[in-house]
């Protein structure tokens, strides 16, 4: 049976020094209540007093049931000449309602000198006091050795003595911290190593940062040299280049290092966590993030897409469905025949494939457009459209007879944007005239309302992201525009659209007409796909 590494979430408490990142304490709840339901061992939440905010979290924290999932409250141990019983913060670790506390303390001559100002001596009591004292009274307890590895080149005897003065006092772990992220991997495994030698009882943890890049390697270094529990954050988060990222880290663990961590459902939905925590926090998830980005799975060379068309193995280096991501196929000018085929058997056209003279049309089509400044990789949806199109059997959900945009400045020096759109849906022509705050919203608006009681769909499609390039600037206002249209419906779907032309209402009108019509298409198939 392989071993168990335990999950230590810290995304509520280092990840939000992440600059920009601040969420109310409900929102910190919700986070905590995913992360129980995905199989995180210790989620922790703060200090519990140390502002109202926290005090919030952990009254909501009180009141749920997280399972086998542990809170743990973080502090640090008693300020020097006080008792743990008598230091307030200590003390108020021992009664909030965590079971488990996860304290940090110096190990460095440098903080010893310029912060805490206290003697070795001095720093051994305060590590063992507190640790005695919360394990007196009921808690388990984690020891952060912040610092540890700085401290371990400057004067390893002493680093090892302040984990001892925690292990001696109960402390149910002793967590190695990287806290400047400075450590390379080979440096981490070595100490590591060593302080596995020179406390053989000691449960040893793993906490590093990113500085250097290196704080998934030295996470994974650590474990191979016999650390047992691991602490980062979701996605990275955290002060300056962020902590370890947990979400690299567990299925990193788990197939490729075979410890168990999570169950085989739990990281299946790897992809979801990682991207209702960026919701959350209202921080995009990075499209290339491994594992659970967007384009983790994205194959583009055509080379590379034959070789994944004969053995997927080729150029993935675990299936996406293991982490509940997908495979991506991007279509672009170095796309070959595979590509069109594999993207065609995504939209359920296996006929394709056997049809080697349309596949041809498509692909020239397709690199046609590319040099004219499309740029399918981006906008899947469009290219599903074209594919559809090609194969004479596309209906549309509408025509458009005509569009009209007017722009005027009133007398108070507003500018106000009118769209009239005239349109047919079942052979019936409607017209819909709507005000925006541009363009491009005001002829949204206009055709939702010319259409939004015969297609109930377009309600749930919203615009996110709008974004204009000028292609060839030497060409001034005269230069072709390419317009790139990002949109998602209530159910987590995303997609892209583009449009082309050296009239920026024109770009805008195509991608806008290919955003709505894909993702109605999306809606339908997804409501037939519910209901077989």
């Amino acid at each position: 049976m392989s071993e168990t590494v335990l999950l230590y979430d810290t995304t509520l408490r280092d990840g939000m020094q992440r600059e920009g990142l601040s969420l109310s304490a409900g929102e910190q709840l919700d986070i905590a209540l995913r992360l129980a339901e995905f199989g995180m061992h210790y989620v922790e939440a703060g200090f519990p007093a140390s502002n109202p905010k926290y005090g919030e979290l952990f009254d909501l924290l009180a009141g749920e049931d997280f399972g086998d999932t542990k809170i743990a409250a973080f502090g640090m141990t008693r300020r020097r000449g006080v008792l743990p019983e008598e230091d307030p913060a200590v003390r108020g670790l021992a009664e909030c309602f965590a079971p488990v506390v996860t304290i940090v303390g110096k190990t460095w001559d440098l903080h010893l000198e310029k912060v805490t100002k206290v003697s070795r001596e001095e720093n051994l009591a305060m590590i063992g006091d507190s640790n005695a004292f919360l394990v007196r009274e009921g808690k388990e307890v984690i020891y952060d050795a912040e610092h540890f590895f700085d401290a371990y080149r400057a004067h390893p005897d002493y680093a090892l003595e302040c984990l001892r003065a925690a292990e001696g006092n109960g402390a149910a772990w002793v967590v190695l911290c990287d806290t400047n992220g400075a450590t390379l991997p080979d440096e981490v495994g070595r100490i590591v190593g060593e302080v596995r030698d020179a406390l053989p009882n000691a449960r040893i943890g793993i906490h590093t940062h990113n500085d250097a890049e290196c704080a998934v390697a030295n996470t994974l270094m650590a474990v191979e040299r016999g650390a047992r529990q691991v602490q980062g954050t979701i996605n990275g988060y955290g002060e300056r280049t962020g902590n370890a990222n947990l979400v690299s880290i567990i299925p990193s663990l788990t197939l490729k290092m075979g410890f168990e961590t999570v169950s085989e459902d739990s990281l299946s939905s790897l992809t979801e966590v990682a991207n209702a925590v960026a919701e959350t926090a209202n921080v995009q998830l990075d499209s290339w993030a491994p594992y659970v980005g967007r384009n983790a799975f994205a194959h583009k060379g055509g080379m590379h897409v034959a070789g994944m068309l004969a053995d997927e193995r080729t150029f993935e280096h675990v299936d996406p469905e293991t982490v509940g991501n997908s495979r991506n196929m991007l279509v672009s000018e170095l796309s070959g025949r595979g590509t069109i085929v594999a993207k065609a058997r995504e939209l359920g056209d296996d006929e394709l494939a056997e049809d080697p003279e349309r596949v041809a049309a498509i692909l020239s089509r397709l690199k046609d457009l590319e040099h004219r400044g499309y740029h399918f990789e981006v906008a899947d949806a469009s290219f599903e459209l074209m594919i559809e199109r090609d194969s004479g059997e596309f209906e549309p959900l509408f025509t458009v007879e005509s569009f009209r945009v007017i722009t005027d400045q009133r007398e108070d020096g507003r500018i106000q944007t009118e769209a009239t759109v005239k349109l047919v849906h079942e052979d019936e022509r409607v017209i819909a005239t709507a005000e925006g705050n541009g363009p491009v919203n005001a002829l949204d608006t206009a055709v939702r309302r010319a259409l939004g009681g015969r297609i109930p769909e377009l309600e749930m499609i919203e615009l996110v992201n709008y974004k204009v390039r000028i292609l060839d600037e030497s060409h001034g206002t005269a230069a072709t525009t390419r317009v790139l249209l990002d949109s998602r419906d209530g159910h987590g779907g995303t997609w892209g659209t583009i449009g082309v032309s050296e009239n920026v209402i024109e770009a805008s009108w195509e991608a806008l007409l290919d955003s709505l019509e894909h993702g109605v298409r999306r809606l339908r198939r997804a409501q037939t796909a519910a209901h077989t």
